[in-house]
């Protein structure tokens, strides 16, 4: 985590924000969606309501439960009672199988496949890296629809500042990680702590001064809980993320090949609608692929998924793009 600029009021307020989150009483409570088809590991999650299956496909990298974060703050379960049946997938543990897939692998050994289970047509709505999956299996399983959110495509549009985050980060546990087999979330987290450096310590800082029974409260630990959640990351999926992509831009460069199938998002013949959030620094607005049509977005990577306003920049939009 940041030092807070060597300041020492600073850095005590941040630790004192940190020891609050730590001793807060707070625990997500939701009840579990039916689990509708399987493939090694790999979930399918109903959600009920009605219409056509809309699939989303969540990141590689923290759990699926942004989508779904608490009772009252769920883009699933507000879709579900909005004329929309979605599905989301759950990557989940990291089991024999898994451990042996890069992201080539995931799309063809398991989102593919689950896809085809469900046995009618489906839209599709990938977040962040899943976003990039999305698209990848969009060019090999006819869709009805596909939304983009947050979505990276070209690598080696992230600043220079980014490039070397994500650079310094990866030299520094790659051959730790060759001996694990996989990334735990505890060594990711300083991934993005390096593309925002001041983030970490401000919202901290915040939090220490917020009332421990306010709703607001109660939504930062629910985000803090997720984002320092989830099962290890498979090496190999890794090591095509950070190499592949962000070194050398396989997608961006159109040189990504999926199943023998180049993926090229122009030669997707079926509405598109790419949500890009305008403030993100995990996925800044010019690595988003051109696909579709750009809806722009005034809020963060995660914010335009759970903030505040999250049902108007986002969630009322695919709602509108899903049902058109």
């Amino acid at each position: 985590m940041a030092s807070a600029d060597g300041d020492p009021e600073r850095l005590a307020a941040v630790l004192a924000g940190v020891r609050a989150y730590q001793t807060h009483p707070y625990r997500r409570e939701v009840a579990a969606p039916p689990v509708v088809a399987e493939i090694g590991a790999v979930r399918l999650l109903d959600y009920g309501g009605t219409g056509r299956p809309v699939v989303f496909v969540p990141s590689l990298i923290n759990p699926p439960t942004v989508l779904d974060l608490a009772a009252d703050n769920s883009l699933l379960r507000w879709l579900a009672g909005a004329g929309v049946r979605p599905m989301l997938v759950d990557w989940g543990p990291v089991g024999s199988e898994e451990r042996l897939l890069d992201i080539d692998g995931y799309v063809a050994a398991r989102l593919l496949p689950l896809l085809a289970a469900i046995g009618e047509p489906v839209a599709v709505v990938g977040y962040c890296l899943g976003g990039t999956m999305a698209l990848a299996a969009a060019m090999q399983h006819s869709v009805t629809r596909l939304a983009l959110i947050a979505t990276p495509w070209r690598f080696s549009r992230y600043g220079s500042d980014q490039q070397r985050a994500v650079a310094s980060w990866w030299q520094g546990i790659e051959p730790m990680t060759k001996s694990l087999g996989a990334i735990p979330m505890d060594m990711v987290q300083p991934l993005f702590w390096g593309l925002d450096p001041k983030a970490a310590s401000q919202k901290f800082a915040a939090f220490g001064r917020m009332d421990p029974d306010s709703a607001g409260a109660r939504a930062f630990v629910a985000l803090e809980d997720w984002a320092n959640d989830g099962p290890p990351l498979a090496l190999p999926a890794a090591q095509q993320c950070f190499g592949d992509f962000f070194e050398r831009d396989l997608p961006g460069s159109g040189r990504w090949v999926v199943n023998g199938t180049p993926v090229v998002p122009s030669a997707i013949r079926v509405p598109i609608a790419n949500f890009i959030s305008t403030r993100d620094r995990i996925v800044p607005a010019a690595a988003a692929p051109e696909a579709g049509r750009a809806v722009q977005i005034a809020a963060g990577h995660v914010g335009m998924v759970v903030g505040s306003r999250a049902k108007v920049l986002l969630w009322e939009p695919l709602r509108e793009f899903l049902l058109g």
